[in-house]
């Protein structure tokens, strides 16, 4: 980016195309004001917040994902987040190498995964593979979606559709947040919905962290309105180094990993790069995101 700015007016009319990895470069109007030839901007993972989808069309730029080459792989850290927070991982490995660990406590207990209640928000690509992977673990599914997945669908996993986000909160043991972020999402889960919630329960957001209110979260773990949360995504990221979520032992962050394997990590450059080649060809372009 550096070097485009300081030899805009040199390639300026050059550049057809910007490959948006972790939502770099920002693309504004003044940005699109220098790129009078710009074709497509392909941008890394699922979400599409951190682009104005309107500005960019009304400069005639289309706008490309990959959403499906990442769903696995997130789904995948769902169930992870799900199990180290359940089964206390993290503290059970502090314990374990710690200099002034000298027995193991009898009564130090995680909570059952197996047969548990999951309650999966957004049953979308990512939240529908989240779902088959619960049914292997004999969870009752119960899910939260703008449409309701057709029976096969939803008899395949064993999932049950609550037309309202109410009733599923108040039965989950553990509550999975798998949207994406729109002005309707946008701190989906705030005190209200926190304490719909099971004391015994357990927030899992692989999501965008604005979907639930942070400071809420704080407050619900800190009054034990609810017993944890696992997070691979917050506001902002990473959070500040004295934030209060840094310091609850029952809450556990991860870096925004949920794509983050060798092998996703390329299949979602290899899709990005076929969709910037049939923009700039005139081609229908893969994983194209309309208004």
């Amino acid at each position: 980016m550096k070097e485009y700015l300081d030899n805009k007016k040199f390639l300026g009319k050059k550049i057809r195309a910007i490959y948006m990895w972790y939502h770099k470069p920002v693309i504004n109007e003044e940005l699109l004001q220098s790129l009078p030839n710009l074709k497509i901007v392909a941008s890394s993972g699922v979400g599409i917040d951190h682009l104005d989808l309107n500005l960019l069309s009304r400069y005639g730029v289309k706008v490309s994902n990959t959403p499906f080459v990442v769903s696995t792989d997130t789904a995948d850290l769902g169930m992870a987040l799900m199990l180290a927070s359940s089964r206390r991982l993290v503290e059970g490995y502090q314990m374990a190498v710690s200099p002034a660990t000298e027995y193991f406590p009898a009564d130090w207990l995680g909570a059952e995964v197996s047969g548990a209640t999951l309650g999966i928000v957004g049953m979308g690509t990512i939240g529908y593979k989240v779902a088959e992977r619960a049914k292997a673990f004999e969870m009752k599914i119960l899910y939260h979606n703008r449409n309701q997945r057709n029976k096969e669908e939803e008899s395949a996993v064993g999932a049950i559709y609550c037309k309202k986000i109410d009733d599923l909160l108040q039965q989950s043991d553990f509550v999975l947040l798998s949207v994406n972020l729109t002005p309707q999402t946008h701190k989906l889960i705030g005190k209200r919905e926190l304490e719909l919630m099971k004391p015994t329960a357990t927030l899992i957001n692989i999501s965008r962290g604005l979907v639930v209110d942070q400071d809420a979260l704080v407050e619900a773990l800190q009054n034990k309105v609810i017993k944890a949360a696992a997070l691979d995504v917050t506001y902002p990221e990473p959070l500040p180094r004295d934030h209060p979520l840094l310091k609850l032992k029952n809450v556990i962050i991860t870096p925004h990993i949920g794509s983050a394997t060798k092998k996703t990590r390329h299949l979602m450059m290899e899709n990005m790069t076929e969709s910037i080649q049939a923009g700039l060809r005139g081609l229908p372009i893969p994983n194209e995101v309309t208004l």
